[in-house]
Order: C-alpha cells, then structure tokens, then sequence
C-alpha cells in the first residue's frame, strides 16, 4: 500500500513511493484536470526544496508537462510562496516539489493554479484524473525544463519595495540556516531593512524544522545560540519557506499564531480568518472588525478569506497555529501597496514582527507578554482507528455527555464543531479534540492562562478520551 495521501498542505509521502512513475502519474493527473487552466502560454512552473530527492521529482514533473503538451519552467530551488508568486505573475499553474517539515526519507507535491492552491475539490478531481493515466507504463524520454532564475529576486523585490528601507536597522538578527529553502534570501532581506543580519547553523543535511511541534534539539539548539545575549531575535523557516519561527532575545520560540496576530495588527487588517486551532486571544487581544474561524487547513483558511472578501472586508489576512501568514487582499503600506499573496509565508511574518518590535521600542518578549495571549499546549494519541475518534467526537457534541464528561475539569461554554469539538471552559481556557487528517490518530489541544495548566489540560484529556474510547470497545 502506498504512502502518498493529500493531507492539509498537499501530497506526502515516502521517497521511495512517490519517484518515478508515481510522481509522473501525479503530475499527468494535475495536468490533466485542474492544471488544464494554465493559461494561454500553456506554461508550467516548477520549483523545489533542499532535499536530496527533490531534484530528480522536480525532473520528472517537468517531463509530465511536457507530455501533458506543457512548456515546463524550471525555477530551481525557492520558497514556495515564491513560486506562487511566479505562477500568478505569468498566470499559469505550478508544482512545488517539497515535504515542508517532515523528515528526508518523505518528500511531496503541492499544486497551484494561477490563482493560488488548489482546492479541495481540486484534490478531488486529480485523485479522479489519476485512475486514468496509465501506471507502470515506461515514462517518457526526459524533457529538459526551461530555466527561470529571477523568480526568487522577484519575490524579493516585492517586499523591499513595498516597504521602508530602514525599518529593521539597529536590530541584530541570528538566521538560523539550517536547510531551509530561504536561508540565503532571508539574509538578503534582512539586510535590505537595516537589520545586522548574522547567519548560523549552515547545514548540508535536511533538518526537518516544524514551526509548530518543535524537536528537543531544535529548541536546545537556539535556547544556545541566544544564550549570549547578543541578538534580539532568531529566526527561520520550515523546509520550504512557507512557515516562520522566531525566537525573542531569551532563545523562547514564539507560537505561531502569535506571530500572526502581532503581523496582522501590524498591516491594519480589518478581516483575520484562522482555523479553530489558533488561540483565543484573536478575538481577545486583536482589535479586528472580525475574526473568522475554519477547519484546519490552508485551502479552508483560503475560502473563508475569499467569503471575507465578498462580504466586503478591505484588508484581509489569515494565518494558522504553525504561523503561515496568508495575505488575502492588496494591502496599504504607507504609501505603497502589497500585493495579496492568499498562499502561506514565512518572510511576510518574519519581517512584519520584526518591525513591530522597532516601532514599539520594547523587547519582543514584552510585546508578547502585553498582548496577554496565555500559553497553549498540545498532543496526541497514535493509532486510534477513524470509528473510534469519530465516536467519541460525536459524543462530545452532546451537551449532557459533554458537562458530565468535564466535570472534573470545568464548566462548558462555547463550542465549535468546525473541525472536531473545541470547547470552551471557564478561566479562560479551551480544550479541543480533533481527529488528524493525515495519521491515524485523536489531538488534543488547550488553552490556559499558565504553560503548566495547558499542559496539565491536554494530559487529562487525553486519558480522559482515551477512557471513553475503550469503553466504547466493550
């Protein structure tokens, strides 16, 4: 049985199931129904992360469009809001070749249209297009791509142009490099602001950063690299540059969707769409004419800012607990505009933070603490079979079993069955159960005013679900 499956950012999978044929019959199938609206140079591009593998699935895609009667442009390696940046630029559709954050031994696929990424009707319909290409057939002879090297100057420019040459300088910045798709431009960008932007942590190996699970190591290694006080920030990506991570001048990693809410305040957004996962303090802490709430999912972040939008919202962003920032509409910046980019990004966020904390003359830190945005925590129970999480979920949806099953942790208030049942408690907290979309397995997420609390919350939940569940199996 295969690996590949589409999760919540397109299609994952072990290496060794998705080189070759299965990459080409991918790629055919996104040709083949969504990749049909490639515009009238009936053109294709295509970028790619870091990682050993991606260079020859990025080859073999190419082929696919030239088979496809596509010409296929190569943007080589770049962040992948970059390439979709590209691909609106010339209207045409686009493959990314990268597995984001998940280890070297995974790699994937996302698929754009001119417009942005797919949908997940879209999905749909390359799963249907995909029983009609033939598999386990030769591919054909290799077609050369043809090279675009200024797509990443291009996305480049479009943040020093839209914003003032001096608005970092006097901060001193480690990037942590690793191998994130974006750890030279960052430099670059920095640098372009005034920032004294110093580079550490270069590596030749893929390192499977995730903005939202942090590895031990990762969080020893910049806890280290901040311990000499001489830096007011550390920042990175994910492998593929669409989500940020920032630590303050402590080495403590900023959550994500706190990141989203200092950089939506920053650009004046009167519209913020966020999945349910995000924290509360959106609503709390934001000052937004209105927040909108969505299952978890860039392409459900996406239609609630298009929803937004057509209910007449001006300046529109979104942005999800791992700290992708989506930009929804066109955006003021003094006397400038920046162009809506509705995919995630991690540079936008990145430097829109970065910003605040020159404008507010304080430590980032401290504008954290001020915006009273408490602590999350989160996990998981593995291997718990689809039936038995749906069971449970739909338990909780009931308002008797629900109170009975919090007794020992608090009252009930709000609840959101959006995307499994997050729940409000008094105190200020929430505690939230959703079953994953890519494993076979129950989260658990809360929200207190202390780290200790949030944790302690998710523990009990855990075992508290996993009580009800073997109940159910009696």
């Amino acid at each position: 049985m295969s690996s590949l499956k589409f999760g919540t950012s397109g299609l994952r999978g072990l290496v060794t199931d998705l080189v070759g044929q299965p990459s080409f019959a991918y790629a055919a199938a996104f040709f083949a129904s969504v990749g049909r609206e490639a515009g009238a140079s009936r053109e294709v591009v295509i970028g790619r992360d870091l990682r050993n593998s991606s260079a020859g699935i990025a080859a073999t895609v190419a082929t696919a469009a030239a088979a496809a009667g596509l010409t296929a442009i190569d943007c080589g390696p770049l962040p992948t809001p970059a390439l979709a940046l590209e691909a609106r630029r010339r209207g045409s559709c686009a493959v990314m070749v990268t597995g984001s954050h998940i280890p070297e031994d995974r790699n994937g696929l996302k698929f754009y249209r001119a417009d942005g990424e797919i949908t997940k009707a879209d999905e749909a319909a390359i799963l249907a297009a995909l029983g009609e290409v033939t598999t386990g057939a030769p591919l054909p002879p290799a077609v050369p791509a043809r090279q675009e090297p200024d797509a990443i100057a291009r996305f480049r420019r479009r943040y020093l142009d839209a914003f003032n040459a001096d608005m970092l300088s006097g901060q001193k910045i480690a990037v942590y490099q690793q191998s994130s798709v974006a750890r030279d431009l960052l430099i670059d960008v920095l640098a372009g602001f005034g920032a004294n932007a110093v580079p550490i942590g270069r590596s030749e190996l893929f390192v499977p950063i995730d903005t939202e699970a942090h590895r031990p190591e990762d969080v020893a290694c910049i806890r280290d690299s901040m311990a000499s006080g001489d830096f007011d920030a550390l920042v990175t990506t994910d492998g593929d540059a669409d989500r940020p991570l920032i630590a303050d001048g402590t080495g403590r990693i900023v959550r994500g969707d706190v990141l989203g809410l200092i950089t939506a305040r920053y650009l004046g957004a009167d519209t913020v769409v966020v999945p349910v996962t995000a924290g509360s303090a959106i609503e709390r802490a934001g000052g937004f004419q209105r927040v909108l709430r969505t299952k978890v999912g860039s392409p459900f972040v996406i239609a609630g800012m298009e929803q937004a939008a057509r209910d007449g919202a001006k300046v529109i962003c979104g942005f999800e607990a791992n700290g992708g920032f989506l930009l929804g509409s066109d955006c003021p910046v003094g006397a400038k505009v920046l162009q809506g980019l509705p995919t995630r990004d991690a540079v936008l966020p990145i430097l829109a933070t970065l910003a605040a904390v020159r404008e507010a003359a304080t430590p980032l830190a401290d504008l954290v603490v001020a915006l009273d945005v408490g602590e999350t925590a989160s996990n998981r129970l593995p291997n718990v079979a689809a039936e038995r999480s749906s069971a449970l979920l739909r338990q909780l949806t009931d308002e008797t079993f629900r109170r009975d099953f919090l007794r020992p942790v608090g009252m009930p208030q709000a609840v959101d069955e959006q995307d499994g049942v997050r729940i409000g408690l008094d105190g200020e907290r929430t505690i939230h159960f959703r079953a994953s979309g890519n494993a076979p397995e129950l989260r658990c997420y809360a929200e207190a005013k202390s780290a200790e609390a949030a944790e302690d919350l998710v523990r009990w939940g855990l075992a508290a679900a996993a009580a009800v569940m073997d109940r159910n199996a009696e």
